[in-house]
């Protein structure tokens, strides 16, 4: 089971809430993803005038070249499965100025591939080095306990 981290999702934001989705793919892409042949580095999540919920700007390299369509895209935008009092939740939170959706994590679970989004809202410069003088001092607190 492998588990794919979106890296910078902590640095540039502050996480208010996280929510399981589950996520439509093709075959072969739930294989890559599997593999952990995705990147979830400057994707974002979208809530469209439908009330549709889309993964952007993911991408899935594919495990076999080979087995894939002609008409394959990388980082063409995903359907997220959410129920309907989600989605109007969500729409609602992320409708406050600052507040947006990104995805965290995306994983295996009994079979099936999940995606861990968040609302989140954008840290500025002074945040970002408040918390790594935060982590800085938790290290250093550990080290010291160590002893």
């Amino acid at each position: 089971m492998s588990k794919t981290q979106n890296k910078k999702a902590h640095h540039n934001y502050e996480i208010l809430e996280k929510i399981e989705s589950g996520i439509v793919l093709f075959g072969f892409e739930v294989k890559a993803v599997r593999a952990g042949h995705i990147t979830l580095d400057g994707s974002y999540v979208l809530i469209d005038k439908a009330n549709k919920v889309f993964l952007v700007g993911a991408n899935i390299r594919p495990l076999q070249v080979a087995n894939i369509p002609d008409s394959y895209n990388d980082i063409r935008p995903r359907e997220l499965l959410l129920k309907k009092k989600q989605v109007k939740d969500l729409k609602e939170k992320t409708e406050i100025i600052g507040n947006t959706l990104i995805p965290v994590s995306i994983y295996s679970k009994e079979g099936l591939i999940k995606v861990e989004i968040a609302l989140a809202r954008g840290k500025r410069k002074f945040d970002k080095r408040q918390s790594i003088k935060k982590r800085e001092a938790d290290i250093e607190i550990g080290r010291i306990f160590k002893r």
